[in-house]
């Protein structure tokens, strides 16, 4: 399940991987691990529709292409 503090259009390889779920989103020292590769559901690329990399890191609430 995806935290509120990640968009909900951002997909990894490891969500589709069941034995590998449960570390998409992990965090240390309160930080998300960057998990893998990642894209941004709505443009299906590596870049949200802003032209910025998706990311577990980069696609939080101070993007203006964000949804909970």
């Amino acid at each position: 399940m995806k935290p509120s503090l990640v968009c909900k259009h951002l997909r990894t390889k490891k969500m589709f991987i069941p034995a590998q779920a449960d570390e998409v989103f992990e965090q240390q020292n309160g930080k998300f691990t960057d998990s893998s590769h990642c894209w941004c559901n709505r443009t299906l690329a590596e870049a949200g529709p802003d032209d910025k990399r998706a990311g577990v890191q980069a696609c939080s609430a101070s993007r203006p292409c964000f949804q909970e």
